[in-house]
This record gives C-alpha cells, structure tokens and sequence, in this order.
C-alpha cells in the first residue's frame, strides 16, 4: 500500500505562537482524523507532518490544515493593538 506524506514550515513571525496554540488544539481533539498528523514548534517556526494511505484524505488535511493557519494568523492580526 502507498502511503502519501507531506512536511509544511510555517514562520509566522510575532504570531507563530498563537497560530501553533490555535492549530494544535484541532489537532489534538480530532484522534478519529484519517491521517496521521503531527504538529511541533521549534523555535519560531511550526512544523506540520502529514502522511495518509489516500491521497484526497491527504490533500483535505493539507487544505484545513492550511487555512486554520490563515485564519488564526488573521483573527490575532484583527485583535492586535
């Protein structure tokens, strides 16, 4: 069986910790999620690992995963004084 893997950096600046706090949280609450995901801060920047044995499991995972990111840097980008 093919077993489909992607790795995703992602340097947030100033925001990095917030977006990670933000993401992991999903992450975390989802254990039936079909893909294997692993999400780690190294420094200032959050490191995403995703692997699945179906490629459009994967590419959705790739998406959410994507755009919480976007929409946890916009809403603490929208707060910031």
């Amino acid at each position: 069986m093919l077993t489909f893997s992607a790795n995703i950096s992602v340097n947030a600046k100033d925001k990095t910790k917030a977006v990670f706090n933000s993401i992991n949280v999903d992450n975390k609450f989802y254990p039936e999620n079909p893909t294997k995901t692993k999400v780690s801060l190294k420094k200032n920047q959050i490191n995403i690992s995703i692997e699945s044995s179906e490629l459009s499991q994967m590419r959705a995972n790739i998406n959410s995963t994507l755009r919480l990111i976007q929409a946890s840097s916009d809403s603490v980008e929208s707060v910031k004084i």
